[in-house]
C-alpha cells in the first residue's frame, strides 16, 4: 500500500517550504501538480527531477481513479497546488476523499497557506474565526453575505484584485461601513501589504489605488451584544 502526501508549497517566498516537504517531493514516485509549469519551477529550484503529472479541477474526476490504483499498488504520490495547501480553495479534496475511501493512508504536511498569516497580521481577533474562501461570483453571492451578517467570529475571504472593491462595497452595505477589516495582499512576496481600517475606508482606498496580486480580506465579526438588541 502506498501513501498520499498532501504537500503545501510557498505562497510567495521560495524559502517558505519545509525540509520535510522537499524530502517528500524528492522521494515520491509521482508528483501531482495543479500546473506543471508552476510546480516545475519550484522543483527545479530545489533540484528535484521527479515525474510531474497534471492534476487540476478540470481533470481531477477523470485522473483520480488511476492515481488511487497507483497508490494501492504501493506507489508514493505527492499532491501540490500552485501555492499554499492543496484543498484550501485549490484542487485536492476529491483525490483525498477517494484515497481515504480506498483505504489509502493520507498525510497532510504542515506548511504555507495564505489565510493564516493574513488573519494573524490583521489585528482582529483570531481565537475564533470562519474561513469563507472565495464567495460565489454571481448566483448565491448576495445571500451568502447576508447570511454572515450575524456572524460573531472573524471572517476570512479570498478575492481577486479585480473584484475586491465590489466585495468591500457589498460587505459595507450588509455589515455596515464602520465594520473593522483588513486587506492583505501579496503575502510573503516583495510587495506584501496589509491595509487596515473600516470597510468604507478600505473601499475608498482601493478605489483610488487599484490593488494587484493575491488578496485576503479579514473582517471583524458583529458584536454579540449588538446582535442581541437587533429586532428579530
Amino acid at each position: 500500500m502506498g501513501m498520499l502526501y498532501v504537500v503545501p508549497t510557498p505562497v510567495g517566498n521560495m524559502e517558505d517550504i519545509t525540509f520535510r516537504a522537499v524530502r517528500v517531493l524528492k522521494e515520491a514516485d509521482l508528483v501531482l501538480a495543479e500546473d506543471t509549469r508552476t510546480s516545475g519551477m519550484l522543483l527545479k529550484h530545489y533540484g528535484i527531477s521527479n515525474h510531474l503529472m497534471s492534476h487540476h479541477k478540470f481533470n481531477e474526476h477523470g485522473t483520480s481513479a488511476a492515481v488511487v490504483q497507483r497508490l494501492l499498488s504501493g506507489e508514493t504520490v505527492a499532491l501540490v497546488s500552485d501555492a499554499g495547501t492543496p484543498g484550501i480553495s485549490d484542487p485536492g479534496f476529491f483525490l483525498v476523499r477517494e484515497a481515504v475511501r480506498a483505504g489509502v493512508e493520507v498525510q497532510c504536511l504542515p506548511g504555507p497557506t495564505a489565510f493564516v498569516p493574513a488573519l494573524v497580521a490583521s489585528g482582529l481577533p483570531c481565537d475564533r474565526f470562519v474561513f469563507e474562501g472565495f464567495l460565489p461570483q454571481k448566483k448565491g453571492r448576495q445571500s451568502r453575505i447576508e447570511a454572515l451578517a450575524g456572524e460573531v467570529r472573524t471572517m476570512v475571504f479570498y478575492e481577486s484584485p479585480y473584484r475586491l472593491c465590489k466585495l468591500l462595497g457589498q460587505l459595507a452595505e450588509v455589515f455596515g461601513g464602520g465594520r473593522a477589516a483588513c486587506v492583505c495582499r501579496e503575502i510573503s512576496k516583495v510587495h506584501e501589504e496589509s491595509v487596515r481600517g473600516t470597510l468604507s475606508e478600505l473601499a475608498a482606498h482601493f478605489e483610488a489605488t487599484p490593488p494587484r496580486g493575491e488578496i485576503v480580506v479579514v473582517v471583524a465579526g458583529t458584536d454579540e451584544k449588538e446582535n442581541k438588541t437587533k429586532p428579530q
